[in-house]
């Protein structure tokens, strides 16, 4: 088993991305710590083999952040891996979004991103060793419309991520990003729903990727094994493109 004996934590495991992943990782001997705000989602994730506990609260809460990081280390001693999946998206133009939830969207995903690795990294350089996942969008390198502060806070995700990988390459500290193509997960699915037109923006979304498809949890979860493992010891500062073809059509 490829992550045999080390110790993880995925926020946003409580569906989507962050599920398919804790599914894997625990498939493949991973101790999980599993993170999101729905204590719901969360129990139904924990329906997986091999040990694992749940932590309950917003990801964009520094307090949070350390205290889960903290009581990890106490039970394991280490920590290994951090992936960062935990998302929101409002929708909207500059002109349409409030500050409210351009302020959300930031916490989520950008604060949800820089807190977790800011309470992990000291860990991981002790141990001279880590691996952090974090989540962009393909959207992040397109562009895209009627979503400015999530295609902003994955850009910033981006950037976040390659100054991290360089900052902390030396204490052994790998740290790459997905970027994946439409996901069928509940979060597109809620996006959809704020159109009107609903039906006729999935067909769109779906079509604009070269494979006709929309992408699933479980092969983003397979890329973020990739990252997670030794496979992919020479790997950092790198966006992984997962996006069914959506760049290049």
């Amino acid at each position: 088993m490829r992550l045999q004996g080390r110790t993880a934590i995925i926020t946003g495991a409580g569906s989507g991305i962050g599920r398919a992943s804790a599914k894997l990782f625990a498939e493949e001997g991973a101790r999980l710590a599993l993170v999101d705000r729905d204590a719901a989602g969360l129990q139904e994730t924990l329906r997986l083999p091999g040990e694992a506990t749940t932590h309950v609260g917003d990801v964009g809460d520094a307090a949070f952040a350390e205290t889960v990081v903290g009581e990890v280390i106490a039970r394991h001693g280490r920590l290994d891996i951090l992936m960062t999946a935990a998302g929101f998206s409002c929708g909207g133009t500059v002109l349409t979004t409030s500050p409210e939830d351009w302020d959300a969207v930031f916490r989520a995903n950008v604060g949800g991103t820089w807190l977790w690795a800011r309470a992990a990294v000291p860990q991981m350089q002790r141990q001279n060793s880590g691996s952090i996942i974090t989540l962009a969008s393909q959207l992040a390198i397109a562009g895209g419309r009627g979503n400015s502060a999530y295609i902003a806070a994955k850009g910033a995700i981006v950037s976040l991520t390659r100054t991290m990988a360089v900052d902390f390459a030396t204490d052994g500290i790998r740290v790459n990003a997905i970027a994946p193509g439409a996901i069928d997960t509940p979060m597109l699915r809620r996006s959809f729903a704020r159109h009107a037109n609903s039906e006729e923006v999935r067909e769109a979304s779906r079509n604009r990727h070269a494979m006709k498809r929309f992408g699933q949890a479980e092969e983003i979860a397979q890329t973020a094994l990739h990252l997670a493992s030794d496979a992919s010891s020479f790997t950092t500062g790198t966006v992984m493109v997962v996006d069914g073809g959506w760049l290049a059509a």
